[in-house]
C-alpha cells in the first residue's frame, strides 16, 4: 500500500499541488471556461434530443467527412461540445469537468483551447484522409464512415489528458491513455477510435514543438560558442 501511495505521489503529485490551491481558494470560479463548456455541452445535449432541435445542432456543430472541408472547419469549434447521441451524456460531462478543469488551471485557458482544438481538428482531417485512402490501406477507412459524425468532446479530452501527463511528469498516465486508445481500435475498429489516435498524434506534435525548438536553439548556441573560440564545429 505504501509503495502504491509513493507511486501516486510521484505520478500525480505535481498535478495535485498545482490544482489544489486554486480550487480550495476559488472553487468553481477557478475554472470558468470549464464550467461554461460543461453547461454548453449539457444544453446542446438537451436541444439535440428535441424534435425541433436535432437538425439545429447538427447544422451548427456536427462534422462529417462527406461535407465540404470549409463547412467542417467552420463547425469544428462547436463540435468539441456536441456529445454523441448513442453515449450517456453524463460521461462526457464528467470528462469535460475533470480534464478541462485540470487543464484550465495547469495550462491556462488559451493553451487548453488550443490543445483541444488541435486534437479535434486532427481527428476531423484524418477522417477525410482515411476515406480517401480507402479500406485497403492500413490507415484507410470505409466510404460509409464519411456519413458518421466526428467524435465530439472525446478527442479533445484524450488530447488534453496526454498533454497534461507529458507536461507534468505523469508519464504512466499518459501512456495508459494512449494504450487504451490503441486497444479501442484493436477491439472495436471504428471511426471514433482512429480519430482518437489521430488526436494523440496531433497533440504529440504540438507538445513536441517547444522541446524541438529548445534543442535547436541550444545547438545553435553551442555551435556559436565553438565558432567564437576558434574550435572546429562538432561533427555529427
Amino acid at each position: 500500500m505504501r509503495r502504491l501511495a509513493r507511486w501516486g505521489r510521484v505520478e500525480w503529485g505535481l498535478l495535485y499541488v498545482t490544482v489544489r490551491r486554486p480550487l480550495l481558494k476559488r472553487r468553481l470560479a477557478a475554472v470558468p471556461m470549464t464550467v461554461g463548456a460543461v453547461c454548453l455541452t449539457a444544453v446542446l445535449q438537451i436541444v439535440q434530443n428535441q424534435s425541433w432541435g436535432y437538425r439545429l445542432v447538427q447544422n451548427a456543430g456536427a462534422v462529417r467527412a462527406e461535407e465540404p472541408l470549409w463547412l467542417g472547419l467552420l463547425r469544428t469549434p462547436l463540435s468539441l461540445f456536441v456529445p454523441a447521441l448513442d453515449l450517456p451524456v453524463w460521461g462526457a460531462l464528467a470528462q469535460i469537468l475533470f480534464v478541462f478543469g485540470v487543464a484550465e488551471i495547469c495550462l491556462g485557458r488559451r493553451r487548453t483551447l488550443t490543445v483541444a482544438y488541435v486534437a479535434t481538428l486532427a481527428g476531423t482531417l484524418y477522417a477525410r484522409v482515411g476515406i480517401a485512402l480507402g479500406p485497403g490501406h492500413p490507415l484507410g477507412l470505409p466510404v460509409s464512415d464519411a456519413q458518421v459524425v466526428d467524435t465530439g468532446p472525446s478527442a479533445a479530452v484524450v488530447g488534453l489528458a496526454v498533454c497534461l501527463g507529458w507536461r507534468y511528469g505523469a508519464y504512466a498516465t499518459a501512456g495508459a491513455v494512449a494504450a487504451a486508445m490503441a486497444t479501442e481500435v484493436l477491439v472495436k475498429e471504428n471511426l471514433a477510435g482512429k480519430e482518437h489516435l489521430a488526436a494523440l498524434v496531433g497533440v504529440a506534435v504540438l507538445c513536441g514543438m517547444p522541446a524541438l525548438r529548445h534543442r535547436l536553439r541550444r545547438g545553435h548556441r553551442r555551435s556559436g560558442r565553438r565558432a567564437g573560440s576558434g574550435l572546429p564545429p562538432i561533427q555529427s
